[in-house]
């Protein structure tokens, strides 16, 4: 290919000059518009110049692909197999159709059924199409034809043949693929190729003094989930719990914990029940005008450093933090507080900035910001009052977090609702040159409410909103109740059954929630999640025990050391089965490149349950141990169990994104 290169960008030079020189002879006899009309040839040369360098530009793309693929191939990292093929697509198309071949995007798809080969590329009618706006007469198999014989070769592509209205079907090859399974078991599961960034990933985010609810449940699991993700990328992640912790509430906190617990500066007070302490303070707060103007004066004491009200401040953050990190170990979530008092001085700073940058407008006693096109909803930096908002700390957050914490790319995990807000932070945020789209990358991800099975948001029967606590403690007992049912309390020991009831407990909760598009709504029904067929994590949280239980069975080098196993098989993948399982598994590269782009993670749910399905027809089928009437191992299918290793392999991956946890027995 870059031989080719060289050869176009030669005799584009050689075209380039020619033009030069007829340009040369009739320059000021000629208009420069009538140019191309007044002098055929070199109207025929132009044209001809034009095509070649969309050509080069396309080929340089390839060759660029190529190198890629061919460099990850070399240390040991996956090549996609959708990114390859529509390289070489994308060069076949350039050489035999340059007249036509500009905004063609190749369109390589996954084959619907073997019989069309593994993989299609769509391109034929479109190019079609491109020929008729030329008035020329195109057949789509002509077209495939012609496609087909400019194909590069590659190692990856065993054959190709042309079905139906000029389909091009695509046929993977074995040894290709059995070598790319052979990696994961010789090399570990390895990420694609990328640009490692750092990246800052803003999740959970409940309040301080309020205890976290089922609302707070997609943000902390989806924000989890994609650190995991970019983490396993090889990106540098650093996690934000952007907490509440500063404002009016805390006034009202202070004045009744002074009211309650004189002694607080000296002896810790017992006020384990935040949320019944809230509510008794907000009760004042609404009924006592005397206790809401005490409580204003007691936000004036906080902001301007008075000792006591500190004290008392981090007396009621303290006892938040212990309870929210007591749902963050359950749910295995790691993450680092940075709350809104953090940025406190620098909310300061960014207004004098935008202030003395001429970005602040009046507006009836509020300063405002307004976004690059004067977006119907602007900022309000300052209130008329003079206080902050929360637009001030969104502002001042994501300055610190490009400037200081030296951020590349910006996620923030939140309901949809606050798409909007988030569009116009990044839109101010540009228009001020804290954010350079040249450099940076923001992502707000956004997500749907959660249904309970009425179909209306999740709430209890008197109508409160589930405390986050109670809905994990729910599981643990459903989960239980499922496992006694199975009487799996008669086959593990007490620490194993604990063991499983927390696995299937959180997993069935975590992966409910990311199997389903994270921007569409969806009902929690535990019954469903809790099932052990269809695409639940009980489904394949038993699939993945099952597998793992293969090579143990096998004893010897496969259960004590299965290295020396992997060293000395070669993969056939004869069976039909077989060769289904590798190509899915071959699959996890191009998941990984999708997830990258949308960071929806129910792609990766996906993948793992057809991983799962089509393991189990496998299975079904291959027999990997040979036993005889008496029970005892005739023969083992080394081959068939190394293909179950890399499938074990995978989901483990898999699963480790997802926050599930297998177990060996379940």
């Amino acid at each position: 290919m870059e031989t080719n290169i060289q050869s176009e960008k030669a005799r584009l030079a050689k075209i380039e000059h020619e033009i030069h020189q007829l340009r040369a002879v009739i320059e000021g006899t000629r208009s420069n518009n009538s140019l191309a009309s007044d002098n055929p040839e070199l109207g025929k040369l132009q044209v001809e110049n034009m095509k070649l360098k969309h050509r080069l530009e396309i080929l340089n793309r390839a060759i660029a692909a190529e190198r890629n693929a061919s460099s990850a191939n070399q240390s040991g990292g996956p090549i996609s197999i959708l990114e390859t093929l529509t390289s070489l697509f994308t060069e076949a198309i350039a050489t035999a159709f340059p007249e036509v071949c500009k905004d063609v995007p190749t369109v390589i798809t996954v084959s619907s059924s073997p019989k069309f080969g593994d993989y299609q590329c769509n391109n034929a009618m479109q190019l079609v199409q491109k020929y008729k706006a030329l008035g020329v007469t195109k057949n789509p198999r002509d077209i495939a034809s012609q496609m087909m014989a400019e194909l590069p070769k590659s190692p990856i592509i065993s054959k190709v043949e042309i079905a139906g209205a000029g389909y091009v079907n695509v046929f993977l090859d074995k040894n290709f693929s059995a070598s790319a399974i052979m990696s994961i078991l010789q090399q570990g599961v390895k990420p694609p190729r990328c640009e490692k960034k750092r990246v800052i990933v803003d999740f959970s985010a409940p309040n301080i003094a309020k205890e976290m609810h089922v609302g707070h449940l997609r943000s902390t699991i989806i924000g989890e989930s994609i650190s995991r993700f970019l983490e396993f990328l090889g990106h540098d992640v650093l996690r934000l719990n952007h907490v509440g912790d500063w404002g009016t509430q805390f006034g009202m906190l202070i004045a009744h914990l002074q009211d309650r617990f004189p002694d607080y500066v000296r002896i810790s007070p017992p006020i384990e029940d935040l949320q019944a302490f809230y509510k008794e303070s907000k009760a004042r707060f609404d009924s006592d005008e005397e206790f809401k103007k005490r409580a204003y004066s007691c936000v004036v004491k906080l902001q301007s450093g008075d000792p006591a009200s500190l004290k008392a401040w981090t007396l009621i953050c303290d006892v938040s933090r212990r309870e929210f990190q007591r749902i963050y170990d359950r749910l295995d979530v790691t993450i680092i507080e940075r709350g809104e008092s953090f940025y406190q001085k620098r909310m300061e700073v960014i207004v004098e900035e935008l202030s003395s940058q001429g970005f602040l407008e009046e507006d009836d006693g509020r300063k405002i910001m307004w976004g690059e096109n004067r977006e119907a909803i602007p900022l309000t930096i300052v209130k008329s009052d003079g206080g902050f908002t929360y637009d001030t700390s969104d502002m001042a957050a994501i300055k610190q977090r490009l400037q200081e914490e030296k951020g590349e790319w910006l996620i923030y995990v939140t309901d949809a609702g606050q798409a909007t807000h988030f569009q116009v932070v990044f839109s101010c945020a540009r228009r001020a040159k804290i954010l350079d789209p040249t450099v940076h990358r923001v992502d707000h991800v956004g997500f749907g409410v959660v249904l309970g099975e009425d179909g209306k948001k999740f709430k209890t029967r008197s109508g409160d909103t589930i405390k986050l606590t109670e809905l994990l403690d729910e599981g643990l007992k459903r989960s239980l109740n499922k496992l006694l049912d199975k009487e799996r309390d008669k086959v593990l020991t007490p620490e194993e059954l604990k063991a499983a009831q927390e696995s299937v407990a959180y997993g069935c909760i975590k992966y409910a929630d990311l199997s389903h598009n994270r921007n569409n709504e969806y009902i929690f029904s535990f019954d469903k999640m809790l099932e052990d067929k269809g695409n639940t994590a009980v489904y394949l949280l038993y699939a993945y025990t099952r597998i793992r239980s293969i090579a143990r069975n096998c004893g010897g080098d496969f259960a004590n050391g299965i290295e020396k196993v992997i060293a000395s098989t070669k993969l056939s993948l004869e069976h039909e089965k077989e060769w289904k399982l590798a190509k899915v598994l071959l699959k996890f590269t191009d998941v990984m490149k999708l997830i990258s782009e949308n960071l929806c993670l129910h792609h990766l749910c996906d993948f793992v349950y057809e991983v799962s399905t089509t393991f189990t027809e496998f299975y079904d089928v291959c027999y990997c141990i040979e036993k005889n009437k008496q029970g005892e191992i005739v023969k083992i299918n080394a081959g068939r169990v190394l293909l179950c290793e890399a499938t074990s392999r995978v989901l483990k991956k898999c699963f480790h994104i997802l926050g599930l946890k297998p177990l060996h027995k379940i």
